[in-house]
This record gives structure tokens, C-alpha cells and sequence, in this order.
């Protein structure tokens, strides 16, 4: 019946049990031996200590439910009521030993993935191995990681071929192959054969350190949700004391003004709300979403407008070979041979793009050497004893402005030049999400959003097409960051907004939204600006994240509202005389559990079933 979320040290968690079993035990013995004395002995040992930490706490400024159960259990001490005395110590420590239980069981998903990280790493070094501290490891770093172990950071396999268990992470129960050039992320477990990594991340950066990092920012950042439920159990305290007083003043009857008070204790407000976010926070990290603010649970299914950024967010962020417009006399695959020979050398965004479509179609690459990219210059090359080029339009004009290139289109475009002439032009687009359109035209049927909008820094082309693809009428692009937070802004004003983006660009307008969910981890500035990342670059997690904080706001006023309608029930009753004080404390505890109980349904439930999925399967 303790007001905070955080879980008590090992120390007084131990005391809070050794209490209530001590009254287990001190109520058995006052039936067997007909004595109040295991009575009194409980009240002066396990009481007063208790009676002592709500007065700590009251002159701290925390008043909670835990202030009217020491009420109580004075009130009931000084009418010589100790077997009530004796139910209510069980009740306040009790409570707690419940809570401490229920906070556990909540976070069981980020306690397992704490206990299966390693303290050390395998380091490769020289013609041998060295074992060091998580800490020590460094961006670049070749760490060995030996069957069924646990992959310490973020990385690359270098060497070695098998498969990792991701499960933990990603919510999949699948085997990952690895192989050369296959990402690594920190917590999946190794299958059966030594795989060699290198560090793309330090320890406290990569991804399993931003799990972790959830239970003690949820601790931090207490959602307006709970602060009303502690503002409610607030009020609700004060009308059980008015009750109480009215009771005794009118009846004239101290005992049953007693068993008003007992059972008027709001517990089930104070402790089921955090009980359920806590939960709701481990059920979304097990699926690939970090709740970084845990408002954004309670605020998620109050959005009524939906904008979206466009590149990595409806689209993939990976740009697809779509159209080669040749010189005359060229042929199309002779150009894309050599201009992916060339590109193999490159770390520009199109060249993987332009290396998947010659593979597309089974074309051999030649060796080529005399490979130059330097910045602002464009790409060239010597393949098959021609020069190749690829350049940008802006930068050939600059060159050669009489030349007459095929009119732009919507996308991207490179040029390429062979032997310093026009060759042919390359068009590009960045295709839309598989589950883009189905996501969209189920956010207004199925979660109530009035609005849905597309605001980009793309130009107006790209922007158009896109949307005419996915069903968005409202867009607006060549959008600056601060055209972008202006906009958000604006809405918010009207309604409660979504924002979702995966940019550094992104990060004001993340911040400004009513929520801010981000996706993958490209950028840490975008992670910090976002109340929820969502680690896996796909729209169906945040229909799952939707539907979690739909379940929590059920669960969690579920709990609070029936068990503070239980006690009001209870008052009524105690008030009328048909329940005593011993009755009343019984009664209560049993209130109690039943919240709990069903605060805890979010943390047992192990699928989020999404409407995004049934229309995807459909």
C-alpha cells in the first residue's frame, strides 16, 4: 500500500514480509491461545515502525494511502481493538510485500534480459584473446562471442557463420542467421558456432543498454495519469475521514466509525495504476518498444492527428534502382555493369541501390582500379578501359550547361558519364512501406484519428507521389525543422497530436508533439526527443504500441474505479453497523488483491493482437 513505484531495497523488502507473516502468525496464536499478547507484541513490534515510516514520509510532503491505514491503525490500537489492530499492520505491510511482488512480476522481461548479459568480453588482440570490461570495449574492437553466450554490444560479424536468438529483443521467436557483414545487436544469444564481431557502438550506446534504461527513466518520469490517481487517493482520503467523522458524530458509535475508516483505504487507486504502466512498459519492450516517457502511454489513445515524416518512416530509407534512360546507342545493362563495378567502392546511399539492381539481373562485375570519390566531386573510375562517371544533374550543368539531359522526374536521379560523355541517367525511388497503406487507412476507423498528414523536407514531386500511394490528402513538403515544429505546433493546439519521424530533422517536431514516437536508433538525438522509439523500422509496432496504451487505460481505471467503488460499497455498509472493524480490514485486503490482481493482466499477456495485422493477413 505504498505510494512510489520504485521498487524498495532488497533490505526493506525483506522487513515488509517478515511483518506480515509476523502477523499471520500473531493472529493464529490470539485464536489458539485466546490472548491478546501475540496481538500487542505485533502492534509494538511491526506497528509502530510502520506508524514511524508514514510520519517520516508525511513530513517529507508524500501523503498517500499508507497515512489513512496509520490513522487506522492508531484509532483501532487506542479502542482496544488489537485483532483489527493486528489485520491492519497486515494490511499496510502486506500491501507492500504485494507491491514489491507485482512491480517484480511487471519488469520479470527487463530483469531476464539483465541477468543474461555478460560482465565481460572477448577481445581480440594481437595473435591472442584478453578478457575486458564491458566498459573497455571500443568503437572498431574485434570481440570473440563463444556459443550460447551473449553479444555484449552492438556490431558487425567480421568472421564466422551461424545464428543468433534475437527473441528477447525483438519479440520473434526466430534464429537469425549471421554471417560477414550481418548486424549484431547487444543481448541476443549466440547458436552453436564462434562468431567475431566489431563494435559499431560502445556498451552504454547500444541497444540493449537502451532497454535497460526504460525501468529507471519510467521510475523518473511519473505520468499525468498516476499523478491524478495520487490526486484522487488524495480527496478520496479526505471524504473518508469527513465520512468517518460523520458517522461517529451522529451514531455516537466509535467502532463503527472505525470499521468506516478501515475499509475506506484507496489502495487499489494508489497501487494499480503504476503496477499496470510498469507493465504495460515490459510488455512493449519485449515487442521492440521503448517507452523513454511513459506519459506517452496514457496519451496515445487521446491523439485524434497522425504526421508523418516521410523518408524512414513511410518509406524504407533504402532507394530502389527504377528506371535507366541510356544515351543513344547504349545499352541499358552495359551501363548498369559498369556504373556497379564503380559503385562497389562507394558508401554513397545509391550505390547499394544501384549494386542490387545489376545483381537483379545476374550481371558480372568487372575489377576496377583508379577509383576516386572525393568529396563534392562525384564518383570515377577506370572499368573496362573506360572511365566512368556518376555525378549529380546540378554538378554536370555546372560543367557542361549546353548539354540536353532527359527532363527530371519525381525521385532521385544520378548521372553517369563515360569517357567524360553523357551515358545514361539513373532514377531512383525510395519505396513506400509494405504495411504503409494498410496502416494508414485503419488509424481513423479503428483508433478514432480525425487527421492524417504528411510533412516532409522532400520536394513536392516526391511528397505527391507518395501520398497518392498511401491515401494521404493533407501534405506538405520542402519543409524546413523549424517549418516542421511550427506545423506540429499548430495542430497540437487543435488536438492532441502523433508525430512520427527517424531523423536528425525530426527531433524538434518530436519534441513538440503531444507524442513523439521515433524509429530505429540512427540518430540519438532523435531518441532523446521521442517519448517512445521503436526499434524495429515498422509501422505495425506502433499499432501494437497503440494497443497497449489502449489495454493499460482499461486495465488501469478498471482497478482504480472498481476498487474505490468497492470501498465506497464497504463504507456504506460498516456505516449502517452490518460490518465491523475486523471485518472491514479482511474486507479490504481482499479489495486490494483483486486490483493487483487485474493490474497484472497487462504484464501476463504475452501477444498484442493488432487490427494492422488482421487487415495485413487478410
Amino acid at each position: 500500500m505504498n505510494s512510489t513505484v520504485k521498487t524498495p531495497p532488497a533490505l526493506f523488502s525483506k522487513w515488509q514480509m517478515a511483518i506480515a507473516i509476523a502477523s499471520l502468525i500473531a493472529i493464529a496464536l490470539h485464536f489458539v491461545l485466546s490472548s491478546d499478547i501475540p496481538l500487542l507484541a505485533l502492534i509494538i513490534i511491526g506497528g509502530i515502525p510502520l506508524v514511524i515510516q508514514v510520519v517520516i514520509k508525511m513530513f517529507r510532503g508524500s501523503v498517500g494511502a499508507d497515512f489513512l491505514g496509520a490513522i487506522e491503525l492508531v484509532a483501532a490500537a487506542a479502542l482496544e481493538q488489537y485483532l483489527a489492530s493486528a489485520l491492519i499492520v497486515l494490511m499496510l505491510a502486506g500491501g507492500q510485500a504485494l507491491e514489491v511482488y507485482a512491480m517484480r512480476r511487471a519488469s520479470a522481461v527487463l530483469r531476464a534480459l539483465s541477468e543474461r548479459m555478460p560482465a565481460s568480453a572477448h577481445r581480440k588482440k594481437g595473435g591472442g584473446v584478453e578478457e575486458i570490461t564491458l566498459a573497455d570495449i571500443a568503437i572498431g574492437d574485434e570481440i570473440l562471442v563463444y556459443p550460447h553466450e551473449t553479444a555484449p554490444v552492438d556490431g558487425v560479424v567480421t568472421e564466422g557463420h551461424g545464428s543468433m536468438d534475437e527473441s528477447y529483443l525483438t519479440g520473434e521467436p526466430y534464429q537469425i542467421s549471421k554471417a560477414p557483414g550481418a548486424s549484431v545487436l547487444s543481448g541476443a544469444i549466440n547458436g552453436e558456432s564462434v562468431l567475431t564481431i566489431r563494435a559499431e557502438k560502445l556498451a552504454h550506446d547500444s541497444r540493449y543498454a537502451q532497454i535497460m534504461g526504460v525501468m529507471q527513466e519510467a521510475e523518473q518520469k511519473r505520468p499525468t495519469m498516476r499523478r491524478l490517481g495520487d490526486q484522487i487517493g488524495g480527496w478520496f482520503a479526505v471524504f473518508a475521514l469527513i465520512a468517518t467523522g460523520l458517522v461517529w458524530l451522529v451514531t455516537g458509535d466509535a467502532l463503527r466509525a472505525l470499521a468506516v475508516l478501515v475499509i475506506a483505504t484507496p489502495c487499489p487507486l494508489i497501487i494499480a495504476i503504476p503496477i499496470t504502466i510498469i507493465g504495460a512498459i515490459s510488455m512493449a519492450a519485449r515487442r521492440g518498444i521503448i517507452i523513454k516517457d511513459p506519459t506517452v502511454l496514457e496519451r496515445l489513445p487521446t491523439c485524434r492527428t497522425a504526421i508523418f515524416d516521410k523518408t524512414g518512416t513511410l518509406t524504407y530509407g533504402k532507394p530502389e534502382l527504377t528506371e535507366i534512360v541510356p544515351a543513344e546507342g547504349l545499352a541499358k545493362n552495359d551501363i548498369l555493369q559498369r556504373a556497379a563495378s564503380l559503385e562497389r567502392y562507394s558508401k554513397h546511399p545509391l550505390a547499394s541501390a544501384i549494386m542490387q539492381a545489376a545483381a537483379k539481373e545476374n550481371l558480372t562485375l568487372i575489377e576496377a582500379d583508379s577509383v576516386s570519390e572525393k568529396p563534392g566531386q562525384g564518383l570515377t573510375g577506370m572499368v573496362a578501359a573506360h572511365e566512368i562517371s556518376v555525378t549529380s544533374r546540378k554538378k554536370l550543368l555546372q560543367l557542361q550547361p549546353e548539354l540536353q539531359l532527359p527532363p527530371t522526374a519525381a525521385g532521385l536521379e544520378s548521372i553517369i558519364l563515360m569517357d567524360g560523355k553523357y551515358a545514361a541517367t539513373l532514377r531512383f525511388r525510395d519505396a513506400p512501406r509494405a504495411d504503409g497503406k494498410s496502416f494508414i487507412s485503419h488509424l481513423a476507423p479503428s483508433h478514432q484519428f480525425n487527421k492524417i498528414m504528411l510533412v516532409s523536407g522532400d520536394r513536392e514531386s516526391e511528397v505527391a507521389y507518395l501520398a497518392e500511394l498511401l491515401g494521404i490528402t493533407e501534405t506538405l513538403a520542402s519543409q524546413s525543422p523549424e517549418q516542421k515544429v511550427a506545423i506540429v505546433r499548430a495542430e497540437t493546439t487543435k488536438a492532441p497530436t502523433l508525430f512520427m519521424g527517424d531523423g536528425i530533422n525530426d527531433a524538434p517536431a518530436l519534441a513538440s508533439a503531444t507524442v513523439g514516437i521515433a524509429f530505429g536508433q540512427h540518430s540519438s538525438v532523435t531518441a532523446e526527443a521521442a517519448g517512445a522509439v521503436i526499434m524495429e523500422n515498422s509501422l505495425t509496432k506502433v499499432d501494437e504500441l497503440i494497443h497497449i496504451s489502449a489495454r493499460l487505460r482499461t486495465i488501469a481505471l478498471q482497478s482504480a474505479i472498481g476498487g474505490m467503488a468497492f470501498s465506497i460499497i464497504g463504507m456504506g455498509f460498516a456505516a449502517a453497523g452490518h460490518i465491523s472493524p475486523v471485518q472491514a480490514a479482511l474486507l479490504q485486503e481482499f479489495i486490494d488483491v483483486l486490483a493487483i490482481a487485474n493490474a497484472l493482466r497487462l504484464s501476463w499477456g504475452k501477444k498484442v493482437e493488432t487490427d494492422l495485422e488482421v487487415e495485413l493477413k487478410l
